[in-house]
């Protein structure tokens, strides 16, 4: 392959592996991000994100082919440019603007034959409803007829030793054939396994089928746990007992809520755009999304109930908490449930000790006190709340010294030991 100059637009959990596997398959590649801290601990080989080693960002910067940057005229005479930044809901609407923002940017050095691909998670049309028509004011040239334009949508999985960048089936779509073309080439270059997707709404909305089917189930396994416990049932027995079923069954299991940039966000855009564009409501996500954001309420009113039982009050007592990632094995604390909770429990007047060896500094209530998850912190708390089973705990230790353990992910076992 003759080496070809690309630009990632965002250095974040998707951009980064991106430019890491393009610059070691030969690709010139300009990281660039508008987070001037992120570029100087990237051009020092400090990667902040925990599927991309320190180790590896080195070797990407010592081979001259890798260049984080917040200079946008780095980014002149780009083959490739991928759009990979944030897309947030903002009171219960997708913001679409750090796309629009990209587009700008990238925008005055798109050229002929250029191939141009956006990666962000977003509702079915913002490809061409937003991206095209920006790059095409300033740049002055054709989406589709002058240079290329498609969607490919990030799968990226933090935390996955099995499933990473390269080996993940990608989806490719492009606004005409000759851009799906592009899109497709460029991408086969990268990874093991392209897919094409006949158009690029087809794409997005692709994309968000993916995270609104575990959405929706997620729901489901949270609601049965609720009405499992009520009715005196170990749902977690029944879901494994379900699954033994070799076909048209698959588990999903309860939790304290749902976390990470996709999960709580992307189905909602979908959610959106339904009602935008046809006027009614996508009820299984508006549902899902009533369930799942209430699970860190109904964590800390069946602590409560625990605690009472006990003939003690949450007000007032030491409380251990697990994890602070959505996610195990994840440094990842993006939308993570157990934000909301810790704030919930320190309204409640709960004294919390948080710990969580992956993630490192986060804004967070100056009341909590972040410790280490030794036995003696467990033993002691008044209680221990397990919301994230990194493999860095030891559980069985920590079950065994804990007075009481509420486990959110059935990890533990002990006659102190209360599930979800």
């Amino acid at each position: 392959m003759a080496v070809k100059k690309l630009v990632v637009l965002g250095q974040g959990y998707v951009g980064l592996p991106l430019a890491m596997r393009a610059t070691e398959v030969g690709y010139d590649v300009v990281g660039f991000d508008v987070d001037k801290e992120r570029v100087e601990r990237l051009g020092e080989g400090d990667s902040f994100i925990e599927d991309i080693g320190s180790e590896r960002l080195g070797a990407a910067l010592a081979s001259g082919r890798y260049l984080p940057t917040t200079d946008v005229s780095r980014c002149a005479g780009f083959d490739v440019a991928v759009i990979t930044v944030p897309t947030p809901l903002r009171e219960g609407m997708p913001d679409v603007s750090y796309i629009q923002q990209a587009s700008e940017l990238l925008g005055p050095y798109v050229s002929p034959d250029c191939c141009v691909v956006l990666e962000s998670t977003t509702y079915p049309g913002t490809t061409t409803e937003v991206v095209a028509p920006i790059l095409e004011r300033y740049s002055g040239l054709v989406a589709g007829r002058e240079f290329r334009l498609g969607y490919s949508p990030e799968r990226i999985d933090p935390g996955n030793d099995v499933w990473q960048f390269e080996n993940t089936p990608k989806l490719v779509s492009g606004i005409d054939d000759m851009s799906l073309v592009a899109v497709r080439d460029f991408y086969e270059s990268v990874v093991e396994n392209v897919v094409e997707v006949t158009g690029t709404s087809e794409a997005e909305l692709a994309k968000l089928i993916e995270n609104t089917f575990r959405h929706v189930n997620i729901a489901l396994a949270n609601e049965l746990a609720m009405v499992a416990d009520e009715l005196g049932i170990d749902v977690w027995e029944s879901i494994r007992a379900a699954s033994t079923k070799p076909f048209g069954f698959m588990p999903f299991y309860p939790g304290p809520g749902v976390g990470g940039h996709c999960i709580p966000v992307d189905p909602s855009f979908l959610s959106w755009r339904v009602r935008r564009r046809l006027g009614y409501a996508f009820r299984f996500v508006e549902i899902a999304n009533d369930v799942n954001e209430h699970m860190p309420d109904y964590v800390v009113r069946r602590l409560s109930l625990a605690f009472n039982h006990r003939s003690k009050s949450l007000n007032g007592s030491r409380l251990l908490v697990l994890g602070l990632a959505y996610k195990r094995n994840s440094a990842d604390a993006r939308q993570s449930p157990a934000v909301p909770l810790i704030e919930r429990l320190l309204e409640l007047g709960v004294d919390v000790r948080l710990a969580d060896p992956h993630v490192g500094e986060t804004p967070l209530d100056d009341r909590v006190t972040r410790v280490e998850a030794t036995v003696e912190e467990a033993r002691a708390a008044d209680g221990v709340l397990l919301l994230t089973d990194h493999d860095a705990f030891d559980l069985p230790a920590l079950a065994s010294a804990a007075h009481y353990l509420f486990d959110t992910r059935h990890r533990t076992a002990g006659p102190t030991v209360e599930y979800l």
